[in-house]
């Protein structure tokens, strides 16, 4: 996981720059068309939907973005990201009729996926609409960043009674004005018709705490327009053979050049998706297989956008290294409160630990190279405490032990991994590091390695040096542990050349050493890398190999030191 003032994440920029992205698949050509029936569309992949004879049926997931201390900061209504969204030319209208409605059902339609960080979400430019009983809230976004990112506001909002909340709802983008329909009358119009103007539509339906049908959803063009149904974007990406991971090959066949990854701008960011699938060998999920966005609530599972991912990885040939199990963060509300005061309490919440754990890493069985089972085990100030997270409390500070045994019970052949940051260099957090490791296996644990994160915030107290990282691999080596440069991403601001720099000494020395099997960088583009200052502004960060679809200073360096 990748922090920055406690609060580093990756997220969708402005509404400026997402008209810009919208480029990256509007100029492709556009087959005609006048009217799409999107419930026959592709709708697999999206939580808490589920396609049948008489439409679909949308239930409530409980999706949010948390904050550090597991509390829901804000709502996370999924989108249909890896199958259909829709291709537009002029003007276009689209209905849909949705039916039982239990408590409360949302449509919603944007002109560009939102991208979930670690703590906050970013909503793009669009519109959603919230129907409960005969009120229909309105709710616009132009996609602009906020003050307060994690209580973005439209800026339009409107509550409307409906004379008849069965009947069909569309709406309807003619120019400049943006319309919404209930029964064919007009019930709410703005001149916001632009926040629907990128070229492209992607559709979510969500719940907040009921469910509902969708028995009819249409799209059709306007006079003169045309509408057609596209995949995403990575399906037309290609592996490269001078790509990062083709050249790597060369001098290791088994080594693994790799980036974390969001479904986002996968689906929707043609230069996101051949940048990563041209150069990269192996994925991590960025969030997608972390606990709160796979177990929102208790017992309920929302494996979709991570089969998703592990689905567009087994399309190109990629490796999978699944991110995470055991970790403090990232956990939902159901699991941090788990109570550990008695002896009997710790028994049920050790059952339901393991009940998730079996559950999770079952489903994925076969399908990972490698898995995260401790992720972050130590403070957060850089000591050599752990955590005392309900793993701890639940299991005592063996709890990896009981982690790696039960992982390697439900998938004996995933390679195991403890992943941790501040342990790149010799000192007393690597130290921590390696005992935790080998008491875990000398335990009865699995462990096969370590991620060593090797975030560099700040070239002046986080640069890495090659004899430094050298004596680091020949540690944990020595103990019969693989290494993983795990998450490296680097600051620009000394300039490019010292940030070009840094990432060839990691690469390069991890190359060079045979206990070092992979080197993944903790994203691709920085059009996608925002973070939350100590203020709580929304600020872009430079730390990738790729800038708005152009490969930088680093990238360059990055090929050479695998000999390109």
């Amino acid at each position: 996981m990748r922090t920055r003032a406690r609060s580093r994440a990756l997220a969708a920029a402005t509404s400026a720059l997402l008209l810009v992205l919208a480029g990256c698949t509007a100029d492709a050509p556009v087959p005609e068309a006048d009217v799409v029936d999107l419930l026959q569309q592709d709708w697999q992949h999206v939580p808490g939907v589920t396609a049948g004879d008489d439409g679909l049926r949308v239930t409530a997931t409980g999706r949010s973005v948390l904050g550090p201390d597991g509390e829901a900061r804000q709502a996370d209504p999924p989108l249909d990201l890896a199958g259909t969204h829709l291709v537009v030319e002029g003007d276009v209208e689209l209905t849909a009729l949705l039916t039982d409605v239990t408590a409360d059902a949302t449509w919603a339609l944007y002109d560009r996926p939102p991208v979930v960080a670690d703590e906050f979400r970013l909503e793009p430019a669009g519109l959603r609409l919230t129907l409960r009983g005969d009120d229909l809230e309105v709710a616009v976004f132009d996609g602009s960043l906020p003050e307060d990112v994690t209580d973005p506001q439209p800026v339009h909002e409107e509550d409307v009674t409906l004379a008849d909340p069965e009947a069909e709802l569309s709406v309807r983008r003619s120019g400049d004005d943006l319309e919404v329909l209930s029964g064919g009358e007009t019930v709410s119009s703005t001149p916001l018709g632009r926040v629907l103007g990128s070229g492209e539509l992607w559709l979510g339906l969500s719940s907040d705490e009921g469910s509902f049908g969708v028995g009819s959803l249409t799209a059709t063009a306007g006079d003169g327009g045309t509408v057609a149904p596209a995949g995403p974007a990575f399906a037309a990406a290609e592996p490269s053979e001078t790509g990062l991971q083709a050249l790597a090959a060369r001098t290791r066949p088994d080594f693994r050049v790799g980036a974390a990854v969001a479904l986002g701008p996968l689906a929707a960011d043609e230069e996101y998706a051949q940048a990563l699938v041209g150069d990269v060998g192996a994925l991590t999920p960025e969030n997608a297989m972390k606990a709160q966005y796979l177990s929102p609530r208790r017992g309920v599972y929302t494996f979709e956008e991570a089969d998703a991912l592990l689905a567009a990885a087994e399309s190109k040939g990629m490796a999978v290294h699944g991110h995470t199990i055991a970790f403090s963060e990232a956990m939902p509300g159901w699991m941090q409160e788990l109570p550990t005061g008695t002896a009997e309490e710790r028994r049920d919440t050790a059952d339901a630990l393991l009940e998730y754990l079996a559950t999770v890493v079952s489903h994925f069985r076969g399908r990972l190279a490698s898995l995260d089972v401790v992720n972050e085990p130590f403070d957060v100030d850089q000591g050599t405490d752990l955590q005392e997270n309900v793993w701890y409390r639940a299991f005592g500070p063996d709890y990896p032990v009981v982690v790696s045994r039960a992982v390697h019970e439900a998938d004996p052949d995933v390679r195991q991994f403890v992943n941790e940051n501040g342990a790149d260099v010799p000192g007393p957090r690597q130290d921590a590091l390696l005992a935790l490791v080998r008491r875990t296996n000398a335990l009865g644990g699995h462990v096969d390695g370590v991620g060593l994160q090797a975030h560099v915030y700040d070239l002046t107290t986080d640069a890495i040096s090659a004899e430094d990282l050298a004596a680091t691999l020949d540690t944990f080596g020595a103990s019969g542990l693989d290494v993983r440069i795990s998450e490296n991403d680097v600051t620009d601001a000394e300039g490019p050349d010292a940030q070009a720099e840094q990432y060839a000494v990691v690469l390069a020395t991890c190359l060079g050493s045979p206990v070092c099997v992979g080197w993944t960088t903790w994203g691709v583009d920085d059009r996608y890398d925002w973070y939350v200052d100590e203020d709580g502004a929304p600020q872009q960060g430079h730390d990738l190999l790729h800038d708005d679809g152009e490969p930088t200073p680093a990238y360059e360096a990055v090929r050479r030191a695998l000999g390109g």
